[in-house]
């Protein structure tokens, strides 16, 4: 067993339900949706990445720009998060909540397509 490996699985799927937990709800209520789960799977989103920087083979490769995918898409959602509460004064609004639940909705698929990366590659390895 690759110790890199589980421990990658473990940080993917770790970022896959804090993603899914924090998507579920009405896209455009802020109450559905917990900022702090958002923010754990950003921070949970960066260590997947960071722990991807070092493979070098084509899955590997795949599965970095998925993490990297889903980084983006979740940093720019915690930009307009952070804008609507802390700049414009007005607070989050339905539409800043609908585009911040839009956004992690694509970091969510990417997560998942890391996923069954992996499962993939685990599927070869052992043939």
């Amino acid at each position: 067993m690759n110790k890199e490996k589980v421990i990658f699985a473990f940080f993917i799927v770790l970022a896959l339900t804090l993603n899914f937990g924090f998507f579920l709800g009405e896209i455009d209520n802020p109450e559905h949706h917990n900022v702090f789960e958002f923010f754990a799977a950003i921070v949970v989103s960066l260590i997947c990445t960071a722990l991807k920087f070092g493979d070098r083979t084509h899955l590997g490769a795949l599965m970095m720009a998925t993490s990297l995918v889903a980084d983006l898409q979740l940093v720019v959602a915690a930009l307009i998060w952070g804008y609507a509460e802390q700049v414009s004064g007005v607070g989050m609004t339905p539409s800043n909540m609908s585009s911040v639940v839009s956004l992690s909705g694509g970091a969510l698929l990417a997560n998942i397509i890391s996923v069954i990366l992996l499962m993939v590659e685990t599927i070869m390895v052992r043939r």
